[in-house]
């Protein structure tokens, strides 16, 4: 008799054990979908605001297709100027911008030995617009793709402005890169972009700063970049102006 009551009372306390525990799972699993739930309509009004953002570049991008315009790059290297390159630019038919110089490049003049310091200088310049170019290429524009990749790997939000809002992504282009594109939501244009990037290795710290501006029919272009690469002490500005429809 003493062993059967033993015995009902351990069932009885592992009964207890158990609803008490199922009860905790219950209260910790509802406790987890209100935390949850809220970030869902979270998602969905940051899909909608993205998408918005991906339509107004889709639709500037065919008003651009029928212009061409004028680039002026200008290269500042260890606080030195260097003569600015200008080139026309236009949409090629791959939808990528084709650019053809401007303007005749001088042979340079003096013995041999100048000629070639010089010849090495105009290459290390051509290296330095090939990696800037590069890293341009990889924001500017924005890229739809980019961003709903970002947005689906959860590295997307935004921040509302006045009269704007601010969308953010990391690992856009790159591991570890951060770009703030802000959205005038009245006009339905973006009107800025900020780049925390880098070129070549990750320690090459590069920050871009993009302007945007509009033409008489409301078209939206690139106004400027600054590209500031401190660690190679390099300063690129890039201008664009002169735009003309074909």
């Amino acid at each position: 008799m003493k062993q059967d009551f033993v015995i009902a009372n351990l069932r009885a306390s592992a009964a207890g054990t158990f609803a008490a525990m199922r009860r905790r799972l219950v209260s910790s699993g509802a406790m987890a979908l209100l935390l949850v739930t809220p970030a869902l309509p979270q998602n969905a009004v940051l899909q909608e605001k993205l998408a918005s953002v991906q339509q107004s570049i889709a639709a500037n991008k065919q008003k651009l297709l029928q212009y061409q315009w004028i680039e002026t790059m200008q290269l500042t290297l260890n606080g030195d100027a260097k003569p600015a390159k200008q080139s026309s630019c236009r949409y090629g038919p791959d939808g990528q911008v084709q650019k053809t110089p401007i303007g005749v490049a001088q042979q340079p003049s003096g013995g041999r030995l100048k000629q070639r310091v010089v010849a090495k200088k105009t290459a290390e310049m051509q290296d330095y617009i090939k990696d800037v170019t590069g890293v341009l290429a990889m924001y500017v524009p924005p890229d739809a793709q980019k961003m709903q990749m970002a947005f689906q790997a959860g590295k997307a939000s935004f921040n509302p402005v006045p009269g704007a809002m601010n969308l953010i992504f990391t690992d856009y282009a790159q591991a570890g890169d951060r770009m703030t594109l802000t959205f005038d939501t009245t006009a339905k244009k973006i009107t800025s972009l900020s780049v925390n990037t880098y070129m070549g290795q990750a320690k090459d710290v590069v920050t871009l700063q993009v302007q945007m501006a509009s033409l008489p029919d409301g078209t939206n272009y690139v106004q400027q970049t600054i590209l500031n690469a401190t660690a190679k002490k390099l300063v690129v500005t890039t201008t664009n102006a002169s735009y003309q429809k074909l």
